[in-house]
Parts: structure tokens; C-alpha cells; sequence
């Protein structure tokens, strides 16, 4: 079986990388950068983002599993100390293999150039690079609202434990195929008003934000910032592509909100 390790690059990570490579390599695993099967995280959930975004051309082939060496993360489930007990568990024993959804991102352009596509694992925030955000939201088509405001996120079930928390937004579990659009300090009054509630859109429905105004936006999938101009549209749907972790143990997403958020330290 082939293999990656990417590591968040500080020194415990880097140690840890370099022990678990020599241990699946005495295995007969094979440290294969470009094709592998496997890929290991280890760092936190940053460092898992950069891993399934380097790896999101070859999600069929490959499944990732996560070892945190900083605080516990909703994506890295070893721990350091744990990290024998992981490469046994990959050389010898079958591995389940939980399937997340993602979030895919199409931005079409004014001028009719190449569209841009993107997926995303936690999610898409759409803000101005300045001045009030204004835009429209469609959703199936038909118009839902201008929003005016800070911006927008869109999240994934996975991802909404993420920035969509801090915005107030619900926590889904990952089981459902849906994304949820959050948010950011929407003007409301007498004149403008947006719902003012996260909204859930499950996965046969398309959600579409479109500028009103000519405005340059800043636009993030997961932790890349981009800037785009003479934007049309931002398509916003469940993809049809999945995300797979490697499982070798159970791992209750409600125990880990509740060990993340509720739990006493």
C-alpha cells in the first residue's frame, strides 16, 4: 500500500512524520508522494485541510486519518503517543472507511472567461475586498433575498463546527448531505432585511449569490484566500465527490463537539 505523510512543520510534528514513515516503511509500505492510498495528517485540522486540498484531485483513491499534536481537533483523532498503535493498525488490520460531504464552488465571470471550481472541506466565506457587501441569493433558481452586510459563509456539515459556529450558525452532523449559508453581520432594518437565520439547503438544492454592485470580493475556501473581480456568480452546492477518513476505532461526532466546546478542560 502506498503512503503520505504531511506534517504541520514544527518539531514534534516533523519527529512524528519522520518515526511513522520508518515504521511503515519496516512494514514494506510504500512512501509514495504523488499516488498514495493513504494519507496521514500530523498536526491539527489546519494541517488536514492542506493535506485533503493537496489530495482533492484523487479523492476516490485516497482516505485520510489525522494524528493532532496540538489541541483536539475534529479531523486529527490519534494522539502522539498513540502513534504505534496507528501504523499496526494500518499494516494489519482492515480499515473502515467514513465517507463526509463536501461543498463545491463554481465562480462564473462577467467577461464569460473560464469558470473556477473549487471543493471545499469546512467551508466558503464570500466578503467585498470593500465598502457594504451586497448581493443576491438564489436558491433553486428562483430569488431569496439581497443580502447587505460583512459577507456570507457556506459550510459543510464537517465544517460547521468551524467559523459557522462562531457566526452563530447550527452544528450538523456529517451523516447529512446538505450545506448550511451563515450570516456575517447582515444589516437589517426598515429599509433592508435578510431572513436572519442560517439557512440548511440539502443536497438537490443550488444555491447561487450573485453581486449587485461592481465590487472586487475576497473570497476563502477552507484556508485559501483568493481575490476575484467582475464576478457574475458564486454556485454554491453539495458535491458529488466525498471526502474519506480511515477508521479504525469509533469516533462519535457528538462526543467530540461535546469534548471540544461543553466538556470541562
Amino acid at each position: 500500500m502506498n503512503f503520505a505523510i504531511m506534517s504541520k512543520g514544527d518539531q514534534a510534528s516533523n519527529l512524528l512524520m519522520n518515526t511513522m514513515r520508518e515504521y511503515l516503511q519496516d512494514f514494506e509500505f510504500v512512501n509514495d508522494e504523488q499516488e498514495p492510498e493513504i494519507v496521514i495528517s500530523v498536526g491539527g485540522d489546519g494541517t488536514l485541510l492542506q493535506a485533503f486540498h493537496r489530495y482533492s484531485h484523487r479523492l476516490e483513491n485516497t482516505a485520510f486519518v489525522g494524528v493532532h499534536t496540538g489541541h483536539l481537533g475534529f479531523y486529527a483523532d490519534w494522539l502522539p503517543n498513540e502513534v504505534e498503535k496507528l501504523v499496526i493498525a494500518i499494516a494489519k488490520t482492515p480499515f473502515q472507511v467514513v465517507e463526509y460531504p463536501l461543498l463545491e464552488v463554481i465562480i462564473r465571470y462577467l467577461d464569460g472567461s473560464k469558470e473556477s471550481q473549487y471543493l471545499a472541506l469546512n467551508e466558503v466565506t464570500v466578503k467585498s475586498s470593500e465598502g457594504t457587501f451586497v448581493i443576491d441569493v438564489e436558491i433553486r433558481g428562483e430569488y431569496f433575498e439581497t443580502f447587505r452586510g460583512d459577507g456570507l459563509c457556506i459550510s459543510t456539515p464537517s465544517g460547521s463546527t468551524a467559523y459557522n459556529k462562531a457566526l452563530g450558525g447550527a452544528i450538523i452532523h456529517p451523516s447529512l448531505e446538505a450545506i448550511q449559508l451563515t450570516e456575517m453581520a447582515s444589516i437589517n432594518n426598515r429599509v433592508f432585511r435578510t431572513v436572519g437565520s442560517p439557512l440548511v439547503l440539502p443536497k438537490h438544492h443550488t444555491c447561487v449569490l450573485k453581486p449587485v454592485t461592481d465590487m472586487d470580493l475576497r473570497i476563502t475556501i477552507d484556508h485559501l484566500t483568493l481575490s476575484h473581480q467582475d464576478v457574475k456568480s458564486i454556485q454554491c452546492r453539495v458535491a458529488n465527490q466525498k471526502v474519506r477518513f480511515v477508521r479504525f476505532r469509533p469516533f462519535p461526532f457528538w462526543k467530540r463537539v461535546r469534548d471540544s466546546f461543553v466538556a470541562d478542560r
